[in-house]
């Protein structure tokens, strides 16, 4: 598998907890959050992907919505923020994370595969 697809299938499985990371303490409308996972080169992320994401957040109850009028007559913005479910789902997948990507570390370096 090239390393590219390899990139890809290992993102999607964290975007979800980026995104509840991006939301932490910090509220955003969707082209925002895509803006700000783009600001990790191995998080950058279309619409297409983000969009399914927010509304699967939003139906599981870790995000809530709110639309807000666009001060330049635009059209409105719905904009998310993490819900005490979203803030407790961001601790465990941090947790998770932490292990995780301490143990594939451990591994990678043992095997003189990183440095």
């Amino acid at each position: 598998m090239a390393t590219k697809d390899r990139t890809a299938q290992l993102r999607k499985g964290v975007l979800e907890l980026a995104i509840l990371a991006v939301l932490d303490g910090e509220e955003y409308y969707s082209i925002e959050i895509i803006e700000q996972l783009g600001t990790q080169p191995a998080l950058t992320a279309t619409p297409g992907t983000v969009y399914p994401l927010l509304a699967r957040l939003d139906k599981a109850g870790k995000v809530t919505t709110r639309w807000v009028e666009a001060g330049s007559g635009g059209p409105p913005r719905k904009y998310y923020s993490l819900t005490d479910e979203g803030r407790a789902a961001l601790e465990e997948g941090a947790a998770a994370w932490d292990a995780l990507s301490g143990a594939m570390d451990k591994l990678l370096r043992e095997g003189g595969l990183i440095s």
